[in-house]
């Protein structure tokens, strides 16, 4: 009998509604209004309401809304902004971008998310704010990380783009800093058919700075009043998202089921699996694996798809070799680069694949 091939991602699962993503396409291309119009309008006042923030600006991609974000605060050249070391490296890039400079902390290797105490001990003079990372779909201690940024005088921001819909206290991340970046890449919790972002915050300034930023600084044609970009969020994909977004919470508690699944089953073994967070949404399902490669070898002969998030962390990264604050040496980061392995989680995965995932891994360890 040959092996079940059950892929990493199988994204086909996410989008079994052809026939109204084929009506929503079809009433976007008849309504002649392709950028920045009504569907645009009503997804940002949907995912602004959802995510407990008074604003939504709709922006090209996650990358973008981060940098967006960041420059619309007032952060630029000099300014010291603190973020977890093993995050991806679009948040460095929109630190990176604005000749801000990244001060890189290690994570809890109870959470992988960024250490309120280690924030503590980065502070000095020069630090302007906290970009802190959902990491996984994991929540971040903002409750923790406010009080830091409250006493000190500091900005907070947060990467949302793997944590749609994830809370802490209640309270949807979002929510919480001064502004947050979102990502709709189609493999996010929510996404669209193609790339898309957005910027939530509360703060009336720096919403209507992004939503100057992202159309050439123009607040009405051929009228520019900053120096803006382009990176809009399209018609149809705002269409799409609105409808997806009325889907999210199902679909991150059938996320939540599947890792609380895999928890059981999986605590006993030499590896180590994070403690089940009803908080998180589970974009990422991670293990520490001090035999990674072995194990990612053997489930692939198995017909199971895994990935590594991250191999590489973002201060060893060639693009960033020649500057002073990447030479720097993190044991946390780098351990979990190379022990990381995420297992398949996603809508759509199947509890009898998830039992097969399980039982490969537990054919390893006893072989």
């Amino acid at each position: 009998m040959m092996n079940p091939s059950i892929p990493y991602l199988d994204l086909t699962h996410s989008y079994q509604d052809h026939d109204q993503l084929l009506a929503i396409t079809a009433e976007v291309i008849q309504s002649g209004w392709y950028i920045l119009g009504p569907q645009v309008t009503a997804f940002e006042q949907a995912f602004a309401g959802y995510c407990q923030a008074e604003y939504c600006v709709g922006v090209g991609n996650g990358l973008e809304a981060l940098e967006m974000m960041l420059r619309a605060a007032g952060i630029g050249e000099g300014d010291r902004i603190i973020v977890p070391a093993n995050t991806y490296i679009a948040t460095l890039l929109a630190i990176t971008a604005l000749g801000a400079t990244p001060v890189l902390v290690e994570p809890r290797l109870d959470t992988l998310n960024i250490d309120p105490e280690q924030v503590l001990n980065a502070l000095n003079d020069q630090t302007k704010a906290i970009l802190a990372v959902h990491l996984y779909g994991a929540p971040a201690d903002m409750a923790e990380l406010t009080k830091i940024a409250r006493s000190y005088g500091l900005l907070l921001f947060d990467d949302c783009a793997q944590s749609h819909g994830a809370t802490v206290e209640g309270r949807r991340v979002g929510s919480w800093g001064d502004a947050s970046g979102f990502s709709f890449f189609p493999t996010k919790n929510l996404g669209c058919l193609g790339d898309g972002g957005a910027v939530t915050t509360s703060n009336p300034k720096i919403a209507e700075t992004v939503q100057l930023l992202r159309n050439y600084g123009s607040p009405r044609k051929y009228h520019n009043e900053i120096e803006g970009g382009n990176s809009r969020l399209d018609e149809l994909q705002a269409a799409i998202l609105s409808c997806r977004l009325q889907q999210l919470e199902q679909r991150n508690e059938e996320r939540r089921r599947q890792a609380q699944y895999y928890i059981e089953n999986l605590q006993d073994l030499p590896l180590q699996v994070l403690a089940y967070n009803p908080d998180s949404v589970y974009h990422i399902f991670p293990l520490l694996v001090p035999e990674r490669d072995r194990l990612q070898q053997f489930l692939t002969h198995q017909g199971v798809g895994t990935l590594i998030h991250y191999p590489i962390p973002p201060h060893q990264q060639p693009c960033y070799r020649d500057y002073p604050w990447a030479n720097v040496h993190l044991p946390l980061t780098e351990q979990i680069a190379q022990q990381e392995l995420s297992l398949p989680l996603y809508p759509g995965l199947t509890h009898e694949q998830q039992t097969y995932i399980i039982e490969q891994i537990r054919t390893f360890y006893s072989a």
